[in-house]
């Protein structure tokens, strides 16, 4: 599955009301930090089979979420599950941690 750009208007629709974890990583084009993790993300996101979803926040285009959320550095993965924060990481992270957030 493809990475999805998630905002204010489609975050409840996509994340909030989904019927599978999701995967959501804050982020900003001129973190160093979110560059190395952003493949790693996407990686994620296309080996998904359908039993979750991943979807981006830019917190520079996203002010609202990043501050609904407390997020105070990035990058910070949340994984969402039944519209409530199930595990939620700051910083780099490698593949197998995030797949583990997700189990």
């Amino acid at each position: 599955m493809a990475v999805i750009t998630l905002t204010k208007d489609n975050f409840q629709a996509e994340v909030l009301s989904s019927n599978v974890p999701v995967l959501v990583d804050f982020w900003a084009s001129w973190c160093g930090p979110c560059r190395m993790v952003s493949p790693i993300v996407d990686e994620v996101a296309e080996e998904s089979d359908g039993s979750y979803k991943v979807g981006k926040v830019n917190v520079d285009e996203q002010p609202e979420l990043a501050a609904q959320y407390g997020v105070m550095s990035i990058p910070t993965l949340l994984v969402v599950e039944n519209g409530k924060i199930k595990t939620s990481s700051v910083g780099a992270r490698p593949k197998n941690a995030i797949l583990d957030m997700l189990r």
